[in-house]
């Protein structure tokens, strides 16, 4: 699993029939510092993510694990939303304190 922050949306009317219906979010992959990589990827999101928050994503074929996307074609999909990062003690990052 890699973090990231979720910096925008991909629209898309043209897709494969076992894309529609799935939100497409363009994350930006972050240090555990929470400074971003400016390796930016686009990932399905299946827990429901906004903009600015910061995201637990999964890539390769450890993407299709989650139920719902059994048979899509991905390989970057959102698994969850972080709360906090604990860094060696210290809270690097804490959702409800931004």
């Amino acid at each position: 699993m890699e973090l990231a922050r979720v910096e925008g949306s991909v629209v898309s009317t043209a897709k494969a029939e076992n894309l529609k219906g799935f939100k497409l979010l363009l994350v930006n992959l972050i240090g555990p510092d929470t400074k971003p990589t400016n390796n930016h990827v686009v990932a399905i999101d299946t827990v429901g993510a906004g903009r600015g928050e910061i995201v637990l994503v999964v890539r390769g074929s450890s993407a299709r694990q989650v139920a719902q996307l059994s048979g899509v074609p991905t390989d970057t999909s959102i698994v969850a939303i972080v709360d906090a990062i604990e860094l060696d003690g210290n809270v690097i990052f804490q959702k409800h304190k931004q």
